[in-house]
């Protein structure tokens, strides 16, 4: 007794311990420093781990909600790892063996899902069984250490599991529309099999005692390998469509704002192409700094961010996108087939150097305002400010590979004018026919609009074929 007071009571009741826990909690064991890490490096392992197969499944992936859905869980998993690597940073020296496989039983596990052959084997793997056990490791970690101690790490668990729960619960959605009782019961013994992996791993935090049972691959006999070729669901019924040049409509002069604003919406949700092109560099490119993976996704994400942008505004116009506007992944697909790594860096890091002047995200921006479409312009703002991030992740991460920014610009002008656009054997071969959608959309918001469809926006034909996205005329089919 100090002064009449009990020592373990706080002052007038306030909360003690600055709120992090009990004072019973904060006596009891916990973890030690040792055993802490070794399971941070588990959860550090998973969600690298996810990381990974959210990218690498995202360009073939056909449904572009899951599209969507794995370029924001790739983002979610790309900064819980750098959290959990500054965390075992923080409480060992290097070198901190972080890129060691913690248990080959979770290597068998992840390339499991990894090497999934159907996407409905990819979402139970990723949102039934992965995502769940990764759950109960950090809840067990919270329960299990003690709260004062380990406060940093309780924090970092924390956190991840917010983002943890929503990647289930889209999970969950999507499993309930594509996985019914027939899917499950076709794959069962494969998922059985991903149990039985996390038993012998004593489970994915390796705090249970090991089954000991030897657990053959399956799907990943054979290595993964990336298929870079995107593809897309049957909303996108003419993907190799180059017939609307949409920057040439959009900085003429002539045209009226509110029609500009049905060009940037399309812009937008053309943006789709740029997380498979993407997906492609980090997937193609070994052996960099975490902070390398974490930037370009983070990009990658705001990339899908803008696509579904333009889905909205469609929506909020009341246009059926799927068939008014003729989305393409001619560019993605381009790119990913004709051009290194390096290369298709170079290419997006030219054209976001092209957007950056008054002529390039300020304009847009100026456009919807103009329009006096709020939506536009919130969107475009935002979209701007996305630059301005996307423009510091290509001087960190590309143009110090090249030299000065002077020297990336033109080499990635250079990269681009060598992929060639296989624009007339593309309507030979019968993919499509660039037909002019223009008319079709313009008049469909027009009605919408209540006006009456201008003549001159109305008769806008210009294609891609001999004019370049930044404007740049073009060759033959290149």
């Amino acid at each position: 007794m100090t002064n009449g007071m009990n020592s373990s009571a706080s002052y007038r009741n306030l909360p003690q311990l600055a709120g992090l826990c009990s004072m019973e909690d904060a006596m009891k064991p916990g973890l030690s420093v040792e055993e802490c890490v070794r399971r941070l490096k588990r959860y550090h392992y998973a969600f690298k781990r996810l990381h990974q197969i959210f990218v690498a499944r995202l360009t073939a992936e056909p449904l572009y909600e899951l599209k969507m859905g794995f370029s924001l869980h790739a983002h979610y998993c790309a900064e819980h790892v750098a959290a959990l690597r500054r965390r075992v940073g923080e409480m060992r020296e290097p070198p901190l063996g972080l890129e060691l496989v913690p248990d080959a039983n979770l290597e068998i596990f992840f390339d499991e899902i990894l090497c999934a052959p159907t996407t409905e084997e990819l979402l139970l793997g990723l949102y039934e069984k992965a995502l769940p056990a990764l759950k109960i490791a950090l809840e067990r970690h919270q329960r299990e250490t003690n709260p004062l101690a380990d406060a940093p790490s309780v924090r970092v668990c924390r956190f991840a599991l917010l983002e943890v729960g929503d990647m289930i619960a889209f999970g969950d959605g999507a499993l309930a529309a594509l996985a019914d009782r027939p899917v499950r019961e076709r794959h069962a013994a494969w998922l059985q099999r991903l149990d039985d992996c996390l038993a012998a791993a004593g489970g994915l935090d390796g705090a249970e005692a090991p089954s000991g049972k030897v657990v053959p691959r399956h799907h990943s006999a054979q290595p993964f390998r990336y298929d870079p070729v995107p593809r897309r669901d049957a909303r996108f019924p003419d993907p190799y469509n180059m017939g609307v040049n949409a920057e040439v409509f959009l900085y003429d002069e002539k045209f009226p704002p509110q029609a500009k604003v049905l060009m940037m919406f399309y812009k937008r949700l053309r943006e789709i192409d740029v997380p498979e092109m993407m997906a492609s560099i980090i997937t193609e490119t070994p052996d960099k700094p975490w902070e390398y993976y974490r930037d370009m996704t983070r990009q990658l994400w705001d990339e899908a961010r803008h696509a579904m942008m333009g889905e909205v505004g469609f929506t909020q116009l009341g246009i059926d996108w799927p068939s008014k506007v003729m989305v393409n992944h001619t560019w993605s697909l381009a790119l990913n087939t004709q051009l290194k790594p390096i290369e298709r860096h170079a290419v997006l890091y030219f054209i976001e150097q092209g957007l950056m002047p008054k002529t390039g995200k300020r304009f847009e921006w100026e456009v919807g305002r103009a329009a006096n479409n709020p939506l536009a312009a919130l969107f475009q703002d935002y979209d701007w400010a996305d630059e301005v991030l996307h423009a510091r992740i290509g001087r960190d991460w590309y143009v110090s590979q090249i030299g000065d920014a002077a020297q990336a610009v033109r080499y990635g002008d250079q990269c681009w004018s060598r992929v060639f656009m296989n624009w007339e054997n593309w309507r030979a071969q019968g993919l499509t026919q660039h037909r002019n959608w223009w008319p079709d959309l313009y008049r469909a918001a027009c009605d919408r609009w209540g006006i009456t469809p201008d003549p001159a926006v109305l008769a806008y034909n210009v294609s891609y074929q001999n004019v370049r996205a930044d404007l740049k005329e073009v060759t033959g089919s290149a």
